[in-house]
């Protein structure tokens, strides 16, 4: 993973730091501050009754973390897991949730002036109301990730009774 900086229009641009992954053939990005580690894929203990994009928790140095499959929560096709496979522990809220991803592929800063609105009709499969917007960095789309709609409190309160 290399971190990469792409230059804005000024040096009153501000820069937005990134953790960039993929996901369902699409980059995404989120911000690198809600990111507490990522971590190559444990073994995961499934929780009965879980909603579908649930795979269960893990257990992080004494920590108990619930882990969700954001493929079958945005309704991608999901990838086998495979070595390039890992998990973004990211904040949302008051809790910590563990994000399951294709791979990650590096740490990104990107003009705040490049990224727009999501459009009304985003190319991804992905529903706008979980996106920020989208980066424009050369010839690539960066889709980023609005965490706090990822998983809704209410969500997040119920998983985190379930674990």
């Amino acid at each position: 993973m290399e971190d990469v900086s792409i230059s804005g229009n000024g040096p009153t641009d501000e820069l937005l730091q990134m953790v960039v992954f993929q996901l369902g053939g699409e980059e995404f990005g989120v911000e690198i501050m809600k990111v507490q580690e990522i971590i190559r894929m444990p073994e995961i203990t499934q929780i009965p009754q879980s909603p579908e994009f649930v795979e269960g928790v893990i257990n992080l140095r004494g920590r108990i973390i619930v882990v969700i499959n954001l493929d079958k929560r945005f309704n991608l096709t999901s990838k086998e897991i495979d070595s390039n496979s890992r998990i973004i522990v990211v904040e949302i809220g008051e809790n910590v949730v563990g994000m399951i991803v294709d791979s990650v592929n590096e740490v990104l800063r990107i003009p705040k002036s490049s990224v727009d609105p999501a459009p009304e009709l985003v190319t991804s499969t992905i529903s706008r109301e979980y996106i920020t917007g989208v980066g424009k960095i050369d010839d690539r789309l960066l889709i980023l990730l609005d965490l706090a709609k990822v998983m809704n409190k209410k969500e997040v309160a119920e998983i985190a009774n379930l674990a």
